[in-house]
């Protein structure tokens, strides 16, 4: 029995914001360890996408370590690559708590956390001392406060701090826990902030470095085909899907109701697996090859992660699943692929 399903009786005792406080503690007391172990994955789960090559396929998705905290670890329990943030330009507290809520007997994780960030400039200075060999990528977000119509502005600022310090940006603009983030999925909204994003990357020189978008699941498919054909036009690198779910109708009653007398907030974990499912596989239809997609929503076995790359996405990310199984699962995903 490894050390975190040791641990999982107390952690899962806690508040899940407590025990999660509680683990990247100890977390951070396990980067400090002078040697930590190296794993070398089996050669034939080599990747090449977005122009970087990546030793597995399997990337941590973000929302877990949100200020870069953890990298050594994440390195030394075998992720292709990790995906920081989300990032605000300028620190933000969140949500009031309580805020996240976990359901173990459904794999089911409702967070309105809120974009809770240290800030662009802290995580900056936290990423400059990233170790070696991990492929990371920076998630930005806007300020609560800052109006839908200044949105480039907020996005501008963080990717001007993160982005030299990270092999990949993806902008978020599909929380459900931000008032009005996703209206800037629309066609009308997205195309300016994608050519505004674009050309501050043209201009600081990182023409080369990948730059994505993240979509929500809750779209209607003529939403989803309008807005992939905004992405493709305005020359992004590549989308992910999806981020959290606002429908409750994924969760089977009679837990259902107590989902729902949680209160708001995004919903993630295996109940998500269908509908995020769905979704990629619309977007992936309408893609036509143009751009790759990153997989990401309800993923938790070798089998979701095969179903995935099968599908077409070209890597694929987990969060939820991992806070239930714990970092055995990672290891158990390769062998699966293998």
């Amino acid at each position: 029995m490894d050390l975190y399903q040791a641990l999982r009786p107390l952690l899962f005792h806690l508040d899940p914001e407590t025990a999660h406080n509680l683990a990247f503690w100890l977390g951070e007391r396990a980067c400090s360890w002078p040697r930590l172990p190296e794993p070398r994955p089996p050669a034939t789960l080599r990747r090449h996408a977005l122009g970087l090559d990546y030793p597995t396929p399997l990337g941590l998705a973000a929302g877990l370590d949100k200020g870069a905290t953890l990298l050594p670890l994440w390195k030394s329990l075998g992720f292709g690559h990790v995906e920081i943030g989300t990032v605000t330009p300028r620190p933000q507290p969140g949500n009031p708590r309580p805020r996240l809520f976990r359901f173990p007997q459904a794999g089911l994780i409702l967070n309105r956390m809120g974009f809770n960030s240290e800030g662009a400039e802290v995580v900056a200075a936290r990423l400059r001392r990233r170790p070696a060999g991990l492929i990371v990528g920076g998630n930005l977000g806007k300020n609560k406060e800052t109006p839908e119509a200044q949105a480039l502005d907020d996005y501008r600022a963080a990717y001007r701090l993160i982005a030299p310090q990270v092999d990949y940006t993806a902008l978020n603009v599909s929380s459900p826990n931000t008032p009005g983030l996703r209206n800037l999925q629309a066609p009308e909204a997205l195309k300016p902030l994608l050519g505004g994003m674009l050309e501050l990357r043209r201009e600081m020189g990182l023409e080369h470095q990948p730059l994505l978008l993240k979509l929500a699941p809750d779209l209607a498919p003529e939403d989803l085909a309008a807005i992939v054909e905004v992405a493709v036009a305005s020359g992004i690198s590549g989308l992910i899907a999806t981020n959290t779910t606002l429908d409750r109708g994924v969760v089977a009653e009679p837990l259902r109701a107590l989902v729902e007398a949680k209160g708001a907030g995004g919903l993630s974990g295996a109940p998500l697996k269908a509908k995020a499912r769905g979704v990629r596989r619309q977007i992936l239809a309408a893609l036509r090859g143009r751009l790759p997609l990153v997989a990401c929503g309800g993923l938790g076995s070798a089998a979701d992660v095969r179903d995935a790359l099968e599908d077409g996405a070209a890597l694929a990310q987990i969060y939820s699943a991992l806070i239930f199984e714990g970092p055995s699962l990672i290891q158990s995903i390769y062998e699966g692929l293998r």
